[in-house]
């Protein structure tokens, strides 16, 4: 079983390595996991410089624009002539972007024509809302407002230098959500997942069943990451019946505690099963 694995904006492939060597130690030698480096040089995520040297990468330059996001398709289709097939992909935050974008592509264009990946694991990741928007989706105002903020939030918890030195994972507080009564509706990730009209401002019925990304897939996020809107959007564009989520309970990263990691690796087990077709698990 093989695993194709992106990391997020501003790290590297030895940094993403890194971050999953805990949960992957638990797994079966059978499975197997490439890391690849990103596209294009980057400067550090905010809080990378700090535990990790250089070189860091991205999957693309600028924003999130269309015509930027599909440079990576255009790598991916590349590698995966080159070096596949891969069973599944393995990814964190704007890996996410990649391939969520990519299969949504795939969904629109190619529907009848199976995806190159079986499963596919997301961290803390999300799909870019003018991806969406360039597939046809009217994504409201309110959408975007999480979007923006939930950036800024994010910029935030990671250029305190302060709380990074002093208190590591522990800085992302007791919660990812500020006291206004708009974030309230944010406690609460199954209810809000099961008003897919409204998943942060973004109505997923746009969406019909056969234009969702198809394949299993495993959705892990922090609920301290303010970020966790975007996850669980992208969790709603892809099919319930062969969907898992599982709240690590942390920030934008990857917590390494034993049950946290016992319980992703356990989460890889259930889409290799279900990549090998053994759905009844």
């Amino acid at each position: 079983m093989r695993f194709l694995c992106l990391h997020g904006k501003g790290t590297s492939a030895a940094i993403f390595k890194t971050q999953t060597a805990t949960f992957r130690y638990k797994l079966d030698d059978s499975i197997t996991f490439e890391f690849v480096d990103g596209l294009f040089p980057s400067e550090p995520a905010p809080d990378v410089s700090y535990f990790y040297a250089p070189p860091y990468y991205a999957w693309w330059e600028g924003n999130n624009t269309p015509a930027s996001v599909r440079t990576s398709h255009t790598w991916l289709l590349s590698k995966l002539a080159r070096d596949g097939p891969y069973d599944g992909v393995l990814l964190f935050s704007q890996g996410c972007s990649v391939i969520a974008s990519f299969l949504l592509y795939h969904q629109a264009t190619n529907p009848t024509s199976p995806p190159p990946f079986k499963v596919a694991i997301f961290i803390c990741g999300g799909i870019p809302l003018p991806i969406l928007e360039d597939l046809g989706a009217n994504v409201s105002q309110k959408a975007h407002d999480w979007d923006q903020k939930t950036r800024v939030l994010l910029r935030e918890k990671n250029t305190d230098a302060v709380a990074i030195l002093s208190a590591g994972h522990d800085r992302w507080g007791s919660s990812a959500k500020d006291d206004t009564a708009e974030k309230a509706e944010s406690n609460d990730p199954g209810a809000i997942m099961n008003n897919p009209h409204d998943v942060f401002g973004l109505d997923t019925t746009q969406f019909s069943e056969q234009s969702k990304i198809q394949i299993p897939t495993v959705h892990i996020y922090g609920a301290k990451d303010p970020r966790r809107p975007a996850s669980l959007q992208l969790a709603c564009l892809c099919r319930a019946e062969v969907r898992k989520t599982y709240d690590h309970g942390g920030g934008h990263d990857i917590p390494r505690r034993k049950d946290i990691s016992e319980a992703i690796a356990e989460l890889v087990g259930w889409s290799v099963k279900m990549a090998e077709g053994d759905e009844g698990i």
